[in-house]
């Protein structure tokens, strides 16, 4: 249903949107396109589940990544590479821990979404319960929240 109202709002809008994804592994994408119309708004995602793609793909620095990969600056970094790549109005980018266990000394549930536009870029903090897939779940809700 977010994904449907997102939609609706980009194309009265004339907008689009890309995403970079690491913890949801092309869920965020894949809400986006279940939603008809999201062909006229949507122009792609990147899947950049490890360091090198992260680097490679989306064109996250070293220095980015020394804060580690669960970090505000990466999420910043993936969704900048995401506006940059497919040259869309918006883009939205998540990293975090799913679980089972914790990464980089942080707990399952710690995710960051990073968001870009072509004047502005930031990322949000949130903390999610649940087992790996519903905290996957939720972190593809909040990241559709996020644009809207």
């Amino acid at each position: 249903m977010i994904a449907q109202v997102l939609i609706s709002m980009l194309r009265e809008n004339g907008k689009s949107v890309s995403v970079a994804e690491s913890l949801t592994g092309g869920l965020l994408a894949s809400a986006l396109v279940d939603t008809p119309g999201a062909s006229e708004v949507f122009c792609g995602g990147v899947v950049a589940y490890t360091i090198a793609a992260k680097r490679e793909v989306l064109g996250v620095s070293e220095e980015a990544l020394a804060h580690g990969v669960v970090s505000q600056e990466v999420a910043i970094a993936m969704a900048q590479g995401a506006l940059e790549l497919f040259g869309s109005d918006y883009a939205i980018s998540t990293t975090g821990v799913a679980g089972p266990g914790p990464q980089e000394g942080m707990e399952p549930g710690t995710i960051w979404l990073g968001y870009a536009s072509k004047t502005v870029s930031g990322a949000v903090l949130i903390k999610l319960a649940g087992n790996r897939n519903q905290i996957r779940a939720a972190a593809v809700n909040a990241a559709l929240e996020l644009i809207d």
